[in-house]
């Protein structure tokens, strides 16, 4: 039985133990390090696409050691699909931080989990809740949805003066006891309960909600001020090898698709000028087949058209294969390599 005066925690962690979820991956043998592991890739990422990832990863990288110790090659061909690539090389960095300074031990004190790369004070709290039992409020967006309406907080989240407040709500509703399960069940609320498609009639402190009381539910959070995206454009090309390798290029380690791999991008718009580029920049003659349709690929804050354009090499040189930043792949027998969505959908395309 529940009371007018049970308070949003109780009601809270009630359902939480009725309609909670208890069997995610990372519930198992809830240690720090696969903990951080998850709440990593949960960052702006659903828990359904986090799964399958989370489980593959825990299988190759079962220790912060073992993630530590691996390329960031490896870490970055796992991490391939579920974007926000910064995450995994973040991850990768941290980890080998916890291996030469915290001798393999995934720190406990908030001060020194938030010195890592990659952990905000949302992300860090949430880990230390949950592994440890520590009090840490957090806020992740399920929970800036939910304080938003509990509260009917004017503002977008993303506003500082709105997110200080909604910090200091956070604050003030985190029990003293049971944090584990309190981080687990905030979160289950805005995830299954009051998510963008709200289930009121099923959320267990409905009664406590002003943007409920209010019939206002569906105005909060406030959306963030629409933009007009930008779209830029680029070509890559999709160079074929007379043994059927394509080339690949390394990113530059930061900035879009940092780290990874993708197809050589070219600016030059006719043909004989790509191929005075392909000559110039890779040391390759090419044969211009055709240019395939253009495909889009949305980041945050722009839209990327990418027109494919498949050539043939005349004189695939050694030195090529041996430059450190270009690579023939085989997509019938891949290597371990990071690939961006968009690359991998192309090579899947037209592999033939």
């Amino acid at each position: 039985m529940t009371n007018n005066t049970d308070t949003f925690s109780q009601r809270l962690l009630r359902w939480h133990a009725l309609h909670g979820r208890h069997d995610l991956p990372w519930q198992q043998d809830r240690s720090l390090y696969r903990v951080w592991i998850s709440e990593i890739m949960l960052q702006q990422t659903q828990v359904t696409t986090v799964i399958p990832y989370f489980e593959r990863f825990m299988q190759r990288f079962p220790s912060s050691r073992a993630l530590a110790d691996a390329t960031q090659d490896e870490v970055l061909h796992l991490w391939t699909g579920l974007g926000y690539y910064a995450r995994a090389r973040n991850m990768h960095k941290a980890a080998q931080i916890i291996r030469d300074d915290y001798a393999d031990q995934f720190p406990e004190q908030i001060d020194w989990v938030l010195a890592l790369p990659g952990i905000g004070p949302s992300t860090a709290g949430a880990i230390l809740a949950q592994a440890t039992g520590q009090r840490h409020p957090i806020l992740d967006g399920n929970v800036k949805r939910v304080l938003s309406r509990l509260y009917a907080i004017e503002g977008w989240p993303g506003n500082k003066a709105v997110e200080n407040q909604l910090w200091q709500l956070a604050e003030s509703l985190t029990p003293q006891q049971n944090l584990a399960d309190y981080t687990q069940a905030i979160m289950d609320l805005g995830a299954t309960v009051c998510g963008r498609k709200s289930q009121c009639s099923a959320c267990p402190v409905s009664h406590l909600c002003l943007a409920y009381q209010q019939n206002r539910v569906a105005e909060f959070p406030t959306p963030k001020p629409r933009k007009t995206l930008p779209v830029k454009q680029t070509q890559m090309l999709l160079l074929k090898s007379t043994t059927g390798g394509v080339l690949l290029q390394q990113r530059p380690p930061s900035g879009i698709w940092g780290g990874l791999w993708s197809l050589p991008e070219c600016s030059e718009k006719n043909t004989p000028a790509i191929q005075r580029w392909s000559e110039r920049q890779l040391g390759l003659k090419i044969q211009i087949s055709d240019f395939l349709p253009t495909l889009r690929h949305t980041f945050s804050h722009f839209h990327l058209d990418i027109t494919p354009i498949r050539c043939e090499v005349e004189n695939p040189a050694n030195h090529v294969l041996e430059a450190s930043a270009l690579v023939w792949y085989n997509t019938q027998q891949p290597e371990a390599l990071g690939l961006p969505a968009p690359v991998l959908k192309i090579l899947k395309n037209y592999q033939e």
